[in-house]
């Protein structure tokens, strides 16, 4: 019999427009970790379209299974444990995902361990710094969810503060898709701010009284919408470049904002980063010069754990499953699942 902290996990992802699996042994060594996107698929639309996306998780679910469970050379008899997210997220997405781990844990009598999408994004960090253990603060910012979590315990969150509207992630798409770049917007105005003048527009910075950890980013969105309209009615030009550069400025100095005055407030010496904004290049930096001038350990994933993955959800099932969890064949997908729920 194998030791309790002697386990593979085979980790399944499909909450929304990727089909992932993977193999993470006691949740900080990635086996293998297979990811298939359909963003190429989705652009045409200029976003993610809910059941073009459960199909094709349907398609790829099996496939994704079987790379995996090969480039970390083992079989299904090596694993022992099957974790899966099944919320939040695209519930027809989710129902893929939780329907093929909840058959594959019955057929080989396997633990079955659901795990919270978010709770994936946090312990992405896991899996590269090995010194990285809780508590901690964690910023996690991405298309669909902008929290700042305070990791009290593995598994073990209490939410300091989430956008009151758009996630940062969606603002950015929204935006992206207003300036003529299309769909996914981050990694687009990522790029071309790196060409624009972040002064160039002073846009808005919402601070919510009374909740100093929130976010909003609404009328930001907003804001540079108007302006562009405004251009528009004068017949003015204006350049794609600066306004992704000033509304980039305007997301990050928020973020940066809110995270340090928790850091203050709740005496915490180590900060991470995570989700899908986490890859951003201009967030990044302006963290990890925030954090040095703080004396904050600073820790952020390598950008494919930024994104959705499975290596991040087998991470977090095994902490999961080290601390009891466990779940029946009525596990089901939650699409608005609370982070600390079970």
């Amino acid at each position: 019999m194998k030791e309790i902290r002697d386990l593979n996990i085979l980790a399944i992802e499909s909450s929304c427009d990727e089909t992932a699996a993977a193999v993470v042994h006691n949740g900080r060594e990635v086996l293998s970790n297979i990811i298939s996107s359909q963003i190429d698929l989705h652009k045409l639309y200029g976003g993610v379209v809910p059941e073009i996306a459960s199909r094709k998780h349907i398609e790829k679910i099996n496939q994704v299974i079987e790379e995996a469970l090969k480039e970390a050379d083992v079989t299904l008899d090596d694993i022992d444990v099957v974790g899966v997210t099944y919320g939040p997220g695209l519930v027809g997405a989710l129902l893929v995902g939780v329907a093929e781990a909840k058959a594959i844990a019955f057929a080989r009598n396997l633990p079955l361990v659901g795990v919270h999408h978010i709770e994936g994004h946090i312990s992405a960090n896991y899996i590269e710094h090995p010194d990285l253990e809780p508590p901690f603060l964690c910023l996690v910012a991405s298309g669909g969810h902008t929290h700042l979590v305070c990791v009290r315990e593995y598994g073990k969150y209490e939410i300091l503060g989430r956008t009151r509207d758009d996630a940062a992630g969606e603002a950015y798409d929204k935006v992206a898709r207003a300036i003529g770049l299309g769909y996914p917007g981050g990694p687009k105005i990522d790029r071309i701010s790196k060409e624009g003048n972040p002064d160039a527009v002073k846009f808005p910075k919402a601070h919510i009284e009374g909740a100093e950890y929130d976010f909003s980013f609404s009328g930001l969105k907003s804001a540079v919408l108007n302006y562009i309209n405004g251009c528009k009615m004068k017949g003015e030009s204006f350049d794609p470049a600066d306004i992704a550069a000033s509304f980039q400025k305007a997301v990050v100095e928020v973020l940066v904002e809110n995270s340090m005055k928790a850091v203050e407030d709740y005496g915490m010496y180590k900060f991470a980063i995570a989700g899908g904004v986490a890859s951003n290049t201009a967030l990044r930096a302006a963290m990890k010069q925030a954090c040095e001038e703080k004396g904050v350990k600073f820790y952020h994933p390598s950008p494919v754990y930024c994104t959705d993955n499975a290596a991040m959800i087998g991470a977090a099932a095994f902490y999961e499953y080290l601390s009891g969890t466990r779940h029946g064949w009525d596990l089901n997908a939650v699409p608005n699942l609370k982070l600390g729920e079970r």
